[in-house]
């Protein structure tokens, strides 16, 4: 898919050979491999590239600024037709940050049963997600955000980061929580995992409600109650919510799925997050659709018993 604004886009599609890709992020490769189990499907022959449509990242100065010097090319998880985009959050977290940043990037859906050999050569025994830069193949999810976001700065391109380091931190055990609960096959232990799961999440409301200092005036000698920001950081979507909102939204769809659960109404906080999300293009044109979501977890989510 190559993302420009407004443009026609190329979405290919291939398989690769199964690898596990090492991160540096505690508790990312367990992560990784939940967000990536499915149920085994017959080989078929690789499928010829699909043309797309996408808005793309809008920049107002597009037109008075040279053409671009980077050749990026994003490698992202098939979902089970082998080519629309696939359920794996770590996909998602580099495409919306290379959309965020407004660079023209191409991507390809990457179907773990097919093993061309381009693929094998070009990232052997390393699953997607994975970017070409220039030519170069890197392959860590932690190193490639921390490289985008050196590598694409300002003025052409915006900044990611937060701004209060504490957002950074905000829903960090959720979806371990949520792993723990949705892969639990034993009755007697379900309230107690989905009692833990309800706490990280309540955490993470109360964050996301509490009012950052910039929406608090020190002229005023009343505090606002309640924040009302968008995200996590503030108005704008940054490096927190690309590793967040992937996964809260997995949450959501599994949960309902497998065992009934809903995020509950009062959690406002949350409730305002996702729906902010699902208002901006560069999470929802990356998301898979919900029905990828519950068939990657088809295997994963344990009966009760």
């Amino acid at each position: 898919m190559s993302v420009e604004n407004g443009a026609e886009v190329d979405v290919g599609n291939a398989g690769m050979k199964n690898g596990i890709l090492q991160n540096k992020e505690e508790g990312l490769s367990a992560e990784r491999k939940d967000a990536e189990q499915e149920d085994e499907v017959e080989e078929e022959a690789p499928r010829k590239p699909v043309r797309m449509h996408s808005p793309g990242p809008k920049r107002d100065d597009d037109c008075s600024q040279d053409p671009q010097e980077y050749e990026i090319s994003l490698y992202v998880k098939a979902g089970s037709d082998g080519e629309s985009i696939g359920n794996c959050p770590f996909s998602q977290r580099l495409f919306m940050i290379l959309w965020l940043k407004g660079v023209v990037f191409n991507v390809t859906t990457v179907d773990l049963k097919r093993k061309p050999a381009e693929l094998q050569d070009l990232a052997p025994g390393t699953n997607p997600p994975f970017v070409t830069f220039n030519g170069e193949v890197k392959v860590d999810v932690n190193k490639i955000e921390e490289f985008l976001e050196e590598k694409l700065v300002p003025p052409r391109y915006p900044r990611l980061a937060v701004k209060h380091p504490e957002s950074n931190t905000a829903g960090i055990d959720v979806f371990a929580k949520f792993s723990a609960y949705i892969k639990n096959p034993r009755k007697d232990a379900n309230d107690g995992l989905e009692k833990a799961l309800l706490k990280s999440l309540k955490r993470l409301d109360e964050y996301l409600r509490s009012p950052l200092p910039y929406e608090i005036d020190a002229d005023s000698p009343d505090d606002p109650e309640e924040s009302t920001r968008s995200f996590l950081d503030g108005p704008d979507l940054t490096l927190a919510d690309c590793n967040l909102l992937p996964k809260l939204h997995i949450i959501k769809v599994v949960a309902r799925k497998y065992r009934n659960f809903e995020i509950p109404a009062d959690m406002i906080g949350v409730w305002r997050y996702l729906h902010n999300a699902y208002q901006r293009e560069e999470f929802i044109n990356t998301c898979p659709a919900d029905h990828e979501i519950e068939f990657a977890y088809l295997n994963v989510a344990k009966r009760i018993t």
